[in-house]
C-alpha cells in the first residue's frame, strides 16, 4: 500500500531523515520510535505531502502521493488541532464535510467512536471544556470517523492515563484487524 524509497529530507545543512526505506501493506502497523528531533514527525509530514522529500519517493499503491490520495489519509499530529471554542459536533461536522461525509453517517460514526473510546461528553460540549484525555480522544475521532485508508498518529499516547491509553490501543488493534 505505502512505500518509502530512499527518502531523505534536509533542512539547510541539517539532515532530518536519511535514506529511509520501508513498505507497509493494508492491515499492517508500523511504529516509528526515536529521540526528539530524530525525524519522526518530518517523516509523517512527508507521507502526508505537507513537505517534500529532498530525495526519494513516497508511493501509495504504486503512485506518487497527490491531493486525492492524501485526502484518503487520517493524520493526528503531535500538536493537536481542534478549535477550542467549537462544540464537538461542529468540529466533527467540519472535518466530516472536508471528507465528503453526509450528516447522518457523520453523527452515527461520531456516536459510535465516542462510545467506543468512552468519551464522557455531549455533542454540544465545547472542546475547551473537555478534559485533556477526552479532547485527545475527540481529536482521534476526527481522524477515524471517515474510515481513512491510512492512519498516521504522531505521539498518540502522549498525556493519556493508562485506562485511556488502553482504550486507544484497543481501537487501533480493531482497525488493524479490519485492514
Amino acid at each position: 500500500m505505502i512505500e518509502l524509497k530512499h527518502v531523505s529530507r534536509n533542512f539547510n545543512n541539517t539532515v532530518a531523515v536519511d535514506d529511509l526505506n520501508f513498505k507497509l501493506s493494508s492491515g499492517e502497523t508500523l511504529g516509528i520510535i526515536g529521540q526528539n528531533g530524530a525525524g519522526k514527525s518530518t517523516t509523517f509530514r512527508m507521507i502526508m505531502g505537507f513537505i517534500e522529500p529532498s530525495k526519494g519517493q513516497i508511493l501509495v499503491d504504486g503512485k506518487l502521493v497527490n491531493e486525492k490520495i492524501r485526502n484518503s489519509f487520517g493524520f493526528m499530529p503531535e500538536e493537536r488541532g481542534l478549535y477550542q471554542n467549537e462544540t464537538i459536533i461542529n468540529q466533527m461536522t467540519y472535518f466530516g464535510e472536508l471528507h465528503g461525509m453526509n450528516h447522518l453517517d457523520l453523527r452515527m460514526n461520531l456516536r459510535k467512536w465516542m462510545k467506543k473510546l468512552d468519551v464522557v461528553s455531549d455533542f454540544n460540549d465545547k472542546i475547551k471544556d473537555l478534559s485533556k484525555g477526552n479532547a485527545q480522544k475527540v481529536q482521534l475521532i476526527a481522524v477515524l470517523m471517515f474510515e481513512p485508508k491510512l492512519i498516521i498518529l504522531d505521539e498518540p499516547f502522549s498525556g493519556l492515563d493508562p485506562v485511556n491509553a488502553e482504550l486507544l490501543n484497543n481501537a487501533i488493534l480493531e482497525l488493524k484487524r479490519k485492514g
